[in-house]
């Protein structure tokens, strides 16, 4: 799973309840012909990246390459099930990528357009906001 080797602190805040603004930085196509861009604020964690990343070397057949433009570096906390208030912060469980609108996620190169949209369209299911496909142009 994608998980960051070493942070500088174990646990984080959760900054707000809402992700404001569009994505100033990543959000036009860098190394692919294909990308996936989020339409709508959102956390990604790392299961559901790798479940979309999974769809769509699966459907491409290895066949030409795929870059990831986002990292989870965000650490969530959780207290176990059925334990009394207080004692502190709960445990790292998973870790999350904020996203914002505009930003591309998924980048695919090497093969023709009618499978890269196929593939992003089911990489899409996954994830837990909506998508659109961008081409370079």
């Amino acid at each position: 799973m994608l998980v960051p080797a070493k942070t500088k602190y174990r646990k984080a805040q959760k900054g707000g309840k809402k992700i404001l603004g569009t994505s100033a930085n990543g959000n036009s196509l860098k190394f692919g012909s294909f990308g996936l861009k989020a339409l709508e604020p959102g956390k990604l964690n790392s299961k559901q990246i790798e479940s979309a990343r999974k769809v769509i070397t699966r459907y491409m057949k290895r066949a030409g390459k795929l870059w990831i433009m986002v990292f989870p570096h965000t650490p969530v906390t959780k207290k176990p099930a059925e334990v009394r208030m207080g004692s502190g912060k709960g445990n790292v469980e998973y870790y999350i990528a904020k996203i914002k609108p505009g930003r591309i996620i998924f980048e695919i190169d090497g093969i023709d357009g009618e499978a890269a949209s196929t593939s992003l369209v089911k990489a899409a299911a996954k994830l837990p906001f909506k998508t659109k496909i961008v081409n370079h142009v």
